[in-house]
């Protein structure tokens, strides 16, 4: 029977031992790279001509890893085997598939650093946000198994006299996982293993900048017990695989987190009923977010600053909740911009293989549209620092603040994905959440105050998924903050939270006249 759950500590790197050991697991990750991975179906390893090749976004003469390709017949022949392999699976005790995830837990908790150096090496994270993302990963596991084992229970319901009745909950089906690469192992672990302890199988499909992460991930899978079929492992194009598997009439679910054009995309493909579906897709989407922290004049101004610049150059602004929009009040919108460039210019830009605060972006089209934003930004408001970028050897590019942007300039409305956050200037506090709601998101947001009234009005008028006081807008932890949001951010799914599990089940009432 599973413990309580407890949220899997972060890392002290402040410790010299601590910093010892990682940097001996990053010298071993180091002589792994290179390595050529396999898809599995249905527990085989395919091996095909075509491939994905991971570079290390710090370093990008270095290769972390050959990934095989998916093509369209090898999906065909992935979603046959878990269509088959659902059959069975599907009928184990969910108690039995939740020691399975305990077991995996287990395992990355033993080889965390390691987990954490390809994190590094493949998605270009800093040692905190890199042992973070690991960290996350074994939550969701230990998480989703304790939930499952309460779902398993089914939902007290009425009986009369006459009749017993019990509401139970049964798995989907087939599910298509379509994984980002900015928490390349938390998020894809977490939508894998969500999936399959509800008893579905998956056809994991994970980002093609961090696909051997998620190979790791299905050696662990296999390591801990799970029988093969259960998850399929294929790493392909968006455009011919992943719709491939979208429109597949035998696909029950499709999870996604990426960007708002994918996720609507998916979403108007998955409505569509191809000849042969009995059922209407569920569709589970995380989209992207334009998070505000709003300060009003009663703030902590220091609080204010630190807040701002963590949520806002965390991983390089590549999360969907970073801060992207500064909205603060007139009063004390100098002294909080003045704090936030200092705190700022202390931060390092380089390889996070040394440790550095901040790492590069993603990719080429990444840092060029970064940079292209930061030209709009010249535009729009005054560049107050940073504004740089280098991608001669990696793709860097330093935090950016702009000051003096008006609320509905592009820099103010549109993801960019990148470590650059627009100040803006609000009259009042009312103007400020005015300002905060002016978006087509609504994932994250964060108020800085010490005015009890503004705390209970933004409580009721901050329209976002993930609303939190005065701290960041980042760093939701499983179990304790459900993560998910409104609008254009997606289904508003919560992930991490007590409901999650439900969106890969259905409902059975059996009610027996006695």
């Amino acid at each position: 029977m599973a413990v309580p759950y407890k949220h899997e500590p972060f890392t002290d790197f402040s410790f010299e031992e601590n910093v010892q050991e990682f940097k001996k697991a990053l010298n071993q990750v180091k002589k792994e790279l290179g390595k050529e991975y396999d898809l599995v179906i249905g527990g085989k390893k395919v091996t095909t001509e075509e491939k994905i090749i991971s570079v290390n976004p710090a370093n990008i003469s270095e290769v972390v890893g050959t990934v095989s390709k998916a093509s369209k017949d090898l999906a065909e022949k992935a979603m046959q085997v878990a269509d088959k392999t659902f059959q069975t699976w599907k009928k184990w005790d969910p108690e039995v598939r939740a020691e399975i995830l305990f077991k995996a837990a287990a395992i990355v908790r033993r080889r965390k650093h390691e987990f954490s150096a390809y994190l590094v090496y493949e998605a270009g994270k800093p040692w905190n946000e890199a042992d973070a993302d690991t960290a996350e990963a074994i939550d969701f596991l230990e998480y989703y198994g304790r939930q499952m084992i309460e779902l398993a229970k089914g939902y007290p319901v009425e009986s009369r006299k006459i009749e017993n009745n019990r509401l139970s909950y049964i798995p989907l089906g087939v599910g298509v996982v379509i994984s980002p690469w900015n928490f390349a192992f938390a998020i894809m672990a977490g939508m894998t293993s969500a999936a399959l302890v509800a008893g579905n199988t998956v056809l994991l499909k994970p980002a093609s900048t961090t696909p051997v992460v998620a190979a790791k991930f299905i050696e662990v899978l296999e390591e801990a017990g799970l029988p093969a079929g259960v998850v399929n492992f294929i790493p392909g194009s968006g455009s011919e695989v992943g719709d491939y598997l979208v429109d597949h009439p035998k696909t029950r679910f499709i999870s996604f987190t990426g960007s708002k054009e994918v996720g609507i995309r998916i979403y108007e493909r998955a409505a569509k009923v191809q000849e042969g579906q009995i059922w209407l897709k569920r569709v589970v989407a995380e989209m992207g977010g334009k998070d505000t922290i709003v300060v009003d004049n009663q703030a902590d101004l220091d609080l204010a600053a630190e807040s701002i610049v963590k949520s806002a150059f965390g991983f390089s602004g590549q999360k969907c909740s970073a801060c992207s929009r500064a909205v603060i009040h007139e009063d004390v919108y100098d002294d909080v911009l003045e704090k936030a460039i200092k705190l700022t210019k202390k931060l390092t830009v380089g390889d996070p293989i040394e440790n550095t605060s901040m790492g590069p972006v993603n990719d080429q089209a990444a840092f060029d549209k970064v940079m292209s934003y930061i030209d709009i930004g010249k535009e729009e408001g005054m560049l107050v620092t940073g504004g740089k970028g280098d991608n001669s050897k990696g793709y860097f590019i330093e935090p950016t603040i702009f000051s003096g942007v008006d609320a509905h300039a592009r820099l103010m409305q549109e993801e960019i994905f990148g470590p650059v956050v627009a100040f803006c200037k609000a009259k009042t506090f009312d103007h400020a959440l005015e300002i905060a709601n002016n978006t087509d998101y609504g994932l994250t947001g964060a108020v800085i105050t010490n005015n009890r009234a503004h705390i209970e009005k933004a409580k009721q008028e901050f329209y976002v998924g993930n609303l939190y006081f005065n701290r960041g807008c980042t760093g939701a932890i499983v179990g304790y903050h459900p993560f998910g949001g409104f609008n254009m951010s997606g289904t508003d799914s919560k992930a991490g939270g007590p409901d999650y599990l439900l969106l890969f089940t259905q409902a059975k009432l059996l009610s027996e006249q006695l």
